[in-house]
């Protein structure tokens, strides 16, 4: 079993490297809500969360959204301090994206499978040996792949990209294979794949959702792109995560198996509360494997204690923030 695959209590939970994290220095008659309210109005703070968050996190974040709503949000804010409930790439695109504001990372341990199974070194060669292919790279990477790339694609903004681009042009696509994989189906182009995967969304259980659609014969399976081929083709609809919780708002059905990070059916069901929400299974029975371990490193406590101590923050050397903003700002004009 993985590392992550376990957490302790709130109090106190098995950290990245099997080290614990503990919260003695905090008062155990404190309301951390109300005392992360009061440092967010003190500090001119803003919280971002994302959807993957626990419930009680995305309760008392100033914006929540998948990672395209929130690159976006993080530059309309007139916050001082961003503070960032997510993982650590989403805290970087911050902080290229606002280079004058502080940025707060409640665990500098919540990383991506995606993001660290790409390093910049090996992509780096990995470019330099298609010189004639343009890179549009998934946002679930490193600041210093971001700064090696042409462009920057959320999975909400990808094929609009792609479809801007000349027929002839030949494209790199990284990390994510499977994202990459139904990009190309969509879109019809030859593109050339990094062979990366995403934790959660390949560990879901094909087997299972099949056999849960027997159960819920009137359920819809709606699947993120980073799942498995085999589980798309199966899929009623396949969208990012903004685009599955606007789907099961508008849908007329009342039934929903989804196939993505069980973190977004909290707005979910706030979203729709007469309709059903069903996580989707992973292979393991004794794994929360469809919970992110990344995600769910991040906890009031440490949101309190990051604000309280004003760390950890995100610092980006100065030459690769300028090549990673150049390649998110080419996204952000691509998707207005």
């Amino acid at each position: 079993m993985a590392e992550f695959e376990i957490l302790a209590p709130k109090r106190e939970r098995i950290g990245h490297g099997g080290m614990r994290v503990g919260f003695e220095d905090i008062d155990p008659r404190l309301d951390l809500v109300e005392e992360i309210v009061r440092l967010k109005r003190e500090m001119n703070a803003v919280l971002l969360a994302h959807y993957y968050q626990d419930s009680e996190i995305q309760d008392i974040a100033d914006y929540i959204g998948d990672s395209l709503e929130l690159a976006r949000r993080s530059q309309e804010t007139g916050a001082e301090v961003i503070v960032f409930a997510g993982v650590h790439f989403m805290a970087e695109t911050a902080k290229i994206l606002n280079p004058k504001r502080q940025v707060l990372i409640p665990d500098m341990a919540a990383g991506c499978s995606l993001a660290s199974g790409c390093p910049a070194p090996e992509f780096k060669r990995f470019r330099e040996m298609h010189p004639d292919h343009l890179s549009i790279t998934y946002i679930n990477c490193s600041a210093e792949v971001k700064a090696l790339s042409d462009i920057i694609c959320t999975s909400s903004s990808a094929e609009r990209i792609i479809n801007q681009l000349p027929s002839d042009q030949k494209i790199l696509f990284a990390p994510d294979r499977n994202l990459g994989r139904y990009l190309a189906r969509k879109t019809g182009r030859d593109m050339l794949l990094w062979q990366g995967t995403c934790i959660v969304h390949e560990t879901f259980s094909e087997r299972k959702i099949v056999e849960l659609r027997h159960r819920y014969p009137n359920a819809l399976l709606i699947a993120h792109p980073e799942c498995e081929e085999s589980l798309l083709d199966r899929a009623d609809y396949i969208g990012s995560t903004s685009a599955l919780l606007k789907f099961t708002h508008e849908s007329p059905a009342t039934e929903f198996i989804v196939a993505t990070e069980s973190g977004i059916i909290h707005q979910m069901e706030k979203l729709s509360p007469g309709k059903t929400f069903i996580a989707g299974p992973p292979q393991e029975e004794s794994c929360n494997c469809n919970n992110c371990p990344y995600m769910k490193l991040n906890t009031l406590e440490k949101i309190y204690l990051c604000m309280r101590n004003r760390a950890p923050e995100i610092d980006i050397p100065a030459d690769v923030m300028e090549g990673s903003r150049r390649s998110l700002n080419r996204m952000l004009e691509m998707t207005k």
